[in-house]
């Protein structure tokens, strides 16, 4: 089986962060080994079931990233995965280079906490199904995010690629990109801005797909922009050596301020997309 996309420590010259995009047809299957990573199956589009170790876990899924939070299966490293999907989908392994073995475990939709971040034309929805204070894993912290169409998330400009205890974690990143078709059925598009936090560091400013990944080893990252009528949503997936399983940012300093303005100012009211469960 070919994954449609496979970002793995060696292909992204970093030591942590791996991602893997896998569509099954119906009645496919498809079984791979952990390894010396720990991995998150989520489905994108549809269900599946995991089995590993044993234990069998029945994902729902969802229709599509934008229709609801979905449930999801943790699988520890060492391990031997089989997916099968009866009526087909599209499933993203999101998974981190660890040294602790925990075990297999089910993530129910219900208990995947929604929040909105930012307000105004910065409002977006963080689906933090495995932030590092909401599911347990070794190195792996992964979020979804949507930002409806015409707003800049990722905002302010911030980085994580320094150790500085209590203030900032090193974090190797992917952000894997859906974007919303209009109305009318024309593909959507985005753009993702990453800036130097040194000298020879990151540089990138590129226009975003569907199934287009972005990889950021260092640097301010953001914003990520979603053109006018099209909502964007993007899979984090983060991993780093620092001694603790964290997430401490940095904001760039020119652009900081932005956060002062929040306060005046309300959520998108097209926020949130959706709800554990699907309710809109």
């Amino acid at each position: 089986m070919t994954y449609t996309l496979d970002i793995t420590p060696g292909t992204a010259g970093w030591d942590h962060s791996s991602l893997r995009v896998l569509t099954l047809p119906p009645s496919g299957t498809h079984t791979f080994e952990t390894a010396d990573s720990e991995w998150i199956v989520l489905p994108l589009g549809g269900g599946c079931t995991v089995r590993t170790e044993g234990r069998a876990f029945e994902l729902h899924g969802r229709e599509s990233v934008f229709t609801a939070v979905t449930d999801f299966a943790y699988v520890p490293r060492d391990a031997r995965v089989t997916l099968t999907s009866p009526e087909g989908g599209r499933f993203a392994l999101a998974g981190a280079r660890c040294e602790r073995r925990l075990p297999a475990r089910y993530g129910p939709a219900e208990a995947v906490p929604v929040e909105l971040r930012g307000t105004g034309v910065c409002s977006r929805q963080v689906n933090n199904f495995a932030a590092a204070d909401t599911f347990e894993c070794d190195r792996l912290i992964a979020v979804e995010v949507l930002t409806p169409g015409g707003n800049w998330s990722s905002y302010p400009p911030h980085k994580h690629d320094e150790y500085h205890p209590g203030r900032e974690s090193r974090l190797e990143e992917i952000y894997y990109f859906e974007i919303a078709e209009s109305p009318g059925g024309t593909p959507g598009l985005g753009y993702q801005r990453v800036s130097p936090s040194r000298d020879g560091g990151t540089d990138v400013l590129t226009e975003v797909r569907t199934g287009d990944a972005v990889l950021i080893p260092d640097g301010w990252h953001g914003p990520s922009i979603a053109a006018p009528g099209h909502d964007m949503y993007y899979l984090n997936v983060m991993a780093g050596p620092g001694p603790g399983r964290e997430w401490l940012i940095r904001d760039h300093p020119d652009h900081t301020w932005i956060r002062g303005t929040w306060p005046d100012q309300p959520p998108d009211p097209r926020l949130p997309l959706y709800r554990p469960g699907g309710d809109r």
